[in-house]
C-alpha cells in the first residue's frame, strides 16, 4: 500500500485510461489559477523549445520573466520532450 499521497496520485493517474476521468480528478484537486499556471509553464516549455527569448515569452503569456526563468530551469532540469510532443500534436 502507498502511504505516499502524490505517489498515490501517480499511480493512480498512470492507471486513468480516460481522459475525461484525469481531468475531473485534476479539477479536484486544482484551484483554476493552478490549472492555468500548469497550462502556462507548458507553453513555456514549448516556447523556449521553439527559441523564444524569456523576454518575449513573458510578453506574450502576460506573465513576469521570474516565472519564465523557472520554467527555464524546469526544462532544463528534466526531459520535457514527450509532454511537448503530446502538446504540439493537440495543437
Amino acid at each position: 500500500m502507498t502511504t505516499d499521497p502524490y505517489q498515490s496520485l501517480v499511480k493512480h493517474l498512470t492507471n486513468c485510461t480516460d481522459s475525461a476521468d484525469i481531468e475531473k480528478l485534476l479539477s479536484a484537486l486544482l484551484t483554476d489559477k493552478e490549472q492555468h499556471d500548469i497550462a502556462n509553464r507548458i507553453r513555456i516549455f514549448d516556447l523556449l523549445d521553439r527559441g523564444i527569448t524569456q523576454r518575449d515569452i513573458s510578453e506574450q503569456l502576460g506573465v513576469g520573466i521570474a516565472t519564465v526563468s523557472r520554467g527555464a530551469k524546469a526544462k532544463q532540469s528534466h526531459d520535457v520532450s514527450a509532454l511537448l510532443a503530446t502538446h504540439r500534436d493537440r495543437s
